[in-house]
């Protein structure tokens, strides 16, 4: 099997009473974006929308060839290791992991360490992925 190409990571909260500046507090860094909802959020095209929900986004750099793994530890890195803190926060919100696989070839994969699989349990996590065949003309 061949090593995914690229792969993007991103913990996620959503929920309608997701206060941004309480998860910022409790896990102990700045997310790369969040809104409370009915907040105004600009987008990159300029347009202001109304959020539809709260959340709280923490993403790492994308990496090429993908590195999955190594992008979980380390968004889990640069936050508390308390796990009460999580599994209250996963008790209130939507709480994943959210994942871009991206494919250059037809047969690429991933895999998961036990250590990053029991990391992502104990916090209570959900693992959601996105996966995206090679465009035409790639392959």
């Amino acid at each position: 099997m061949a090593e995914l190409s690229e792969t993007a990571a991103c913990l996620r909260f959503i929920g309608d009473d997701l206060d941004p500046g309480e998860l910022t507090h409790r896990l102990g860094a700045e997310p790369t974006s969040s809104a409370r909802k009915g907040g105004r959020v600009s987008r990159p095209n300029g347009t202001v929308v109304v959020a539809p929900r709260g959340w709280w986004h923490f993403k790492v750099e994308r990496r090429r060839p993908g590195g999955l793994d190594g992008q979980i530890a380390e968004i889990l890195e640069r936050l508390t290791d308390e796990l009460s803190v999580w599994q209250d926060l996963a008790a209130r919100f939507r709480a994943e992991i959210f994942c871009g696989l991206f494919l250059h070839e037809g047969n690429e994969g991933l895999a998961l360490t036990p250590a990053t699989m029991l990391a992502l349990g104990m916090r209570g996590l959900q693992l959601e992925m996105d996966i995206y065949g090679p465009q035409d003309g790639e392959h």
